[in-house]
């Protein structure tokens, strides 16, 4: 009889709709062509489809039912059980019993790890391990697995609570597919840039950080800080379990700020090589890999760290209180411009994503990196990081750049991702690895309702095609502050000095676990149809 912990070895539940943890590697699901059915506990039988397995109970029906008049007050648990392929976590036979373990969706946003457990016959052991084996490579598709993980856990990111996360959560779900961790809780900042920096990249395939942005934001700057930082960006990914009071990285890379959900993720995610940009200021050069702000945005952030109760909601509050100062950010602004309207923005994720689309790579089972053919290889002998192209802050204004003055900027926010939070997707048309950064500036003499309005066009979706939001592609730029003494530039959502900076981007520098080799974001509207007018 099967086994199923937490349910009195009852039938487990039907998974009725596909939740926003499932994802497949084949085919639409259909019960029609041929099956791959085996026999277990007798009488039952385990199929596979292109998209799920399938559990037969013929013995279901009767177990269940209850006694009634004419029939009436019958009623019988159904007699097929589904798992999506996708929430299988790991499967294999033990002697006359075969294992299943998998994630059991018990809310629409939560998974946690269950276990299904059959006698096989002894007779059938061969065909039992065949199915188990054709079980796995379903299930897995392209995905490495029992990936190695180095766990950075900060129990005190954003609200709190992320030890209790991760040890309820995910462990669990991590240790059902049977992955090796290596697990430490940061006790003081900056302590997981010493962590990376010192990392055995060889050791490990992900830095799985449990946190907000900045546990990531300190490994690659780890990763960038030692003697072989290219090759160590390039060998070891980073992953994310979001317990911050902001999640972009796991919104962008998983689609979801779910502890759970982005821990089935990164157990079924795909290695993907991702933008960075080096940023220059005084002397020192550092890493970003989610955005840069000057402006509203970064003092709507970095002014409200006293908030951090409040969770999320802190950004808006920020926001709001500043729009209503109506303030502005004067600086001069020197910018490297690739595609400079919202049609070409557009038009050229459309050609990047169409490029990437499972149609157009010849198979519909592979996640993969989108474009990832055209990523540049970078020269693993080199020491250090990559060369810059347009030397640092302290140099004279590459050719071809002109500072321009910005009396009137509101916001300066340049972005490597989507999703900023979970509300909050600001640069729509951003993409993992198209060598490009996205820009947008937003001037401040425009009237408090029409800023209202900018920010419910993010929460809408409607952003990206507001006629007072500048939209670029760029490659590089340089920014200097001026007429205030003091203020506040976040980078990656970290405070650095008020100061001018200059960044440039380098294509696929870094990799990361995503869900499906590309942003989870829906990108900008009407992008499908192909160049169309801002």
């Amino acid at each position: 009889m099967a086994n199923v912990p937490g349910q009195n070895n009852a039938a487990p539940t039907v998974t009725g709709s596909i939740s926003e943890s499932s994802q497949s590697y084949g085919k639409p699901a259909s019960h029609n062509g041929p099956l791959e059915t085996i026999k277990v506990d007798g009488n039952k039988s385990l199929t596979l489809t292109a998209e799920n397995l399938l559990l037969n109970d013929p013995a279901a029906k009767k177990a269940n039912r209850t006694c009634g008049f004419a029939g009436f007050g019958a009623s019988a648990a159904p007699t097929t059980h589904t798992i999506p392929l996708y929430n299988v976590l790991w499967a294999e036979q033990k002697n006359e019993a075969l294992v299943i373990d998998y994630a059991k969706q018990v809310a629409k946003n939560r998974v946690q790890a269950a276990t299904w457990t059959f006698v096989v016959n002894e007779a059938d052991s061969p065909d039992v391990q065949t199915w188990v084996d054709t079980l796995m490579t379903k299930a897995y598709g392209p995905a490495k697995r029992c990936k190695r993980a180095k766990v950075l856990v900060n129990p005190h990111a954003g609200p709190g609570g992320a030890e209790k996360k991760w040890r309820v959560d995910c462990e669990p779900l991590f240790k059902a597919a049977r992955m090796p961790m290596d697990i430490e809780l940061t006790t003081f900042s900056g302590q997981a840039l010493e962590k990376a920096r010192e990392v055995d990249v060889d050791a490990f395939d992900t830095i799985v950080t449990c946190s907000g942005d900045g546990l990531a934001h300190e490994v690659f700057n780890g990763l960038g800080q030692r003697p072989d930082a290219t090759q160590a960006l390039q060998k070891i990914a980073v992953s994310h379990i979001p317990c911050g009071s902001g999640n972009a990285m796991s919104l962008n890379l998983y689609g979801s700020y779910r502890p759970s959900i982005c821990a089935l993720a990164i157990i079924k995610g795909v290695e993907t090589p991702m933008d960075l940009i080096s940023i220059t200021q005084g002397d020192k050069r550092t890493l970003s890999f989610l955005s840069q702000a000057l402006g509203v945005v970064a003092e709507s952030d970095l002014a409200t760290e006293h908030l951090r109760w409040m969770g999320g909601a802190r950004f808006t509050w920020g926001f709001l209180v500043r729009i209503f100062e109506k303030k502005c950010y004067p600086c001069d602004l020197a910018v490297k411009v690739e595609i400079e309207d919202k049609p070409g923005v557009r038009e050229h994720y459309r050609q990047h994503t169409h490029r990437a689309s499972p149609a157009n790579l010849g198979t519909a089972e592979a996640p993969r990196a989108e474009n990832a053919d055209a990523v540049p290889s970078y020269d693993a002998e080199r020491q250090g990081l990559p060369p810059l192209r347009y030397g640092t802050v302290n140099d004279d204004l590459p050719e071809g750049w002109e500072l321009i003055p910005q009396d009137k900027m509101a916001n300066f926010y340049c972005g490597n991702m989507a999703f900023m939070a979970a509300d909050a997707n600001f640069f729509s048309a951003a993409l993992a690895n198209d060598g490009l950064m996205d820009l947008v500036c937003i001037n401040g003499d425009i009237s408090v309702s029409a800023q209202l309005g900018m920010l419910l066009s993010v929460e809408s979706g409607k952003f990206f095609d507001n006629s007072l939001v500048s939209y670029r592609k760029i490659s590089a730029y340089r920014i200097i502050p001026r007429d205030q003494k003091d203020g506040y530039i976040s980078i990656d959502g970290e405070k650095v000095p008020f100061a001018p900076f200059q960044a440039e981007v380098h294509r696929g520098l870094g990799r990361v676990i995503s869900k499906s080799g590309k942003y989870e974001a829906p990108g900008p509207a009407g992008w499908e149809k192909g160049r169309i007018g801002a």
